[in-house]
């Protein structure tokens, strides 16, 4: 994509420097503040205007929301790109586009109602007030996009927490998100941040009275802290997704849509396949198809010095004493991760063509590559035996985390035996990975995945509280 770099390093310092100007003034407009207390309070106020609002005229400002953040998803995708270090410009571009176009609205809230001799009963989503949210440096302003459209539709106003490494991308996001709402009729403020968003921002955010839930998009930790705020928490966390190939796949087309799922913004998504299980018989097929695809297979020496460039290690003391050996452990080299596979693989001294988009290297099944969630365009491939040794793996290396899980098969049994073994929120078949959030599949889009608390893919109603109205004796009119 050609975009100009010092077109969009202008535009950006302006954005970013009306965005302080106005957050230094406590300015209401711009929806950023000093301090969380302000930002929660302006939250506050804004939402008791928007339960004023008619579901038509609420979807009015969904719809110039969706306008702004698709007209300004290039020039966001690149901020996140040149701000975090991270991603593909391209890749981010289609995912804020999507996260525009694709993120359900007011229609997602649905009434039910009971009619009967004793009148009728009806169950209506209501909204829960003020939402603090919480999001990831991998997709700053796509998470901001899609959560804005569907808690704004919930009819909740949101404090967001953004992560600091990508804070110039979220607060801008929020920023146009604001001047959209207010352009079509709508408050000031029912998107809120602070200016300088940081842990114990964060930490505040999560224990104010007026916050009435928290939505966290991360890792382990970050989760774990609002499933234990005590308040309402949706909490959307890590993923390690296998992928499975069994013999009788299409395994030219499986090799394709590996590489394609795998190389999406790098490996950035948590929906992307982090390791590849192969039944034996087609592996070879299937490695000489990804070189086809983008793909570049290292062996030997070449994945010892991936090694020690892409992963830290540590030495623990063993849990029963310090007289025993310690013992080695790996972690992710964080300054790898969201990197090109082609800079990567320069740190071992090996230069590649620019079509390059996915590291491949075989490894034993208890390997760092497959254990530890890269987020980088680096894809082990591990053999096996046949389909059942397969499953046992994959379950075994997705972690229990229940967030996505990929089969190539043209065997329905197969692909019913893993979807039931796994219990994956997403399960992708004959496809890239991000089919299952509607790139080239079909459905919603979220970039919000709530494996841990079991909301699944949220929209508009995971950010609702179910109200039941009921009236006796009247209204049933059969």
């Amino acid at each position: 994509m050609n975009i100009d770099q010092n077109l969009i390093s202008r535009i950006t310092a302006e954005v970013m420097a009306r965005v302080q100007q106005q957050g230094n003034h406590g300015s209401g407009n711009s929806g950023i503040f000093n301090t969380i207390d302000e930002a929660v309070s302006a939250a506050h106020t804004a939402q008791k205007q928007l339960r004023k609002l008619t579901i038509e005229k609420r979807e009015g400002l969904i719809s110039a929301m969706r306008e702004a953040a698709y007209a300004s998803a290039a020039m966001l995708a690149e901020m996140a790109v040149q701000e975090s270090g991270m991603g593909r410009v391209s890749d981010k571009v289609l995912k804020n586009q999507l996260a525009a176009r694709n993120t359900p609205g007011t229609e997602d809230l649905r009434t039910e109602a009971w009619s009967g001799d004793t009148g009728l009963t009806l169950i209506e989503m209501g909204p829960f007030g003020v939402i603090g949210a919480i999001t990831p440096t991998t997709n700053p302003s796509e998470t901001v996009i899609s959560n804005c459209i569907g808690m704004i539709a919930a009819g909740n106003s949101v404090v967001f927490s953004p992560h600091p490494t990508a804070k110039n991308t979220s607060l801008t996001a929020i920023r146009l998100l604001n001047e959209a709402i207010i352009k079509a009729g709508g408050p000031a403020n029912l998107l809120t941040a602070v200016a300088e968003p940081s842990l114990a921002a964060t930490n505040a955010m999560m224990v104010h009275p007026q916050i009435n839930m928290l939505v966290a998009t991360g890792g382990p930790a970050v989760v774990k802290a609002v499933m234990s705020s005590g308040k309402k928490a949706i909490g959307a966390g890590a993923g390690n997704p296998p992928v499975i190939v069994d013999e009788s796949a299409n395994i030219e087309r499986a090799a394709r849509d590996i590489m394609a799922g795998c190389s999406f913004d790098n490996n950035l998504p948590c929906i992307a396949e982090k390791e590849a299980i192969v039944v034996s018989a087609v592996a070879d097929r299937l490695i000489t198809f990804m070189q086809k695809y983008g793909g570049y297979l290292i062996s030997g020496q070449d994945i010892e010095r991936l090694e020690r460039v892409i992963l830290t290690e540590k030495e623990e003391l063993a849990a029963s004493g310090c007289t025993e050996k310690p013992k080695k452990t790996f972690g992710v080299n964080k300054n790898f991760v969201g990197k090109d596979a082609k800079y990567i693989i320069k740190q071992i001294g090996i230069d590649v063509p620019d079509d390059i988009r996915v590291i491949i290297c075989e490894t034993a099944a208890d390997h760092p590559f497959v254990l530890e969630e890269l987020m980088m365009p680096v894809l082990p491939v591990i053999r096996v035996r046949n389909v059942e040794e397969a499953i046992q793996l994959a379950v075994s290396v997705e972690h229990g985390n229940r967030h996505t899980a990929v089969m190539h098969s043209q065997s329905v049994d197969n692909l019913t035996r893993f979807a039931k073994a796994v219990e994956t929120t997403i399960f992708v078949k004959n496809a890239p990975s991000y089919a299952g959030i509607g790139v080239g599949g079909e459905g919603f889009t979220t970039f919000t995945i709530a494996g841990p608390t079991g909301e699944g893919l949220t929209s508009a109603r995971s950010f609702t509280r179910q109200r039941r109205c009921v009236l006796v004796d009247a209204l049933s009119i059969v």
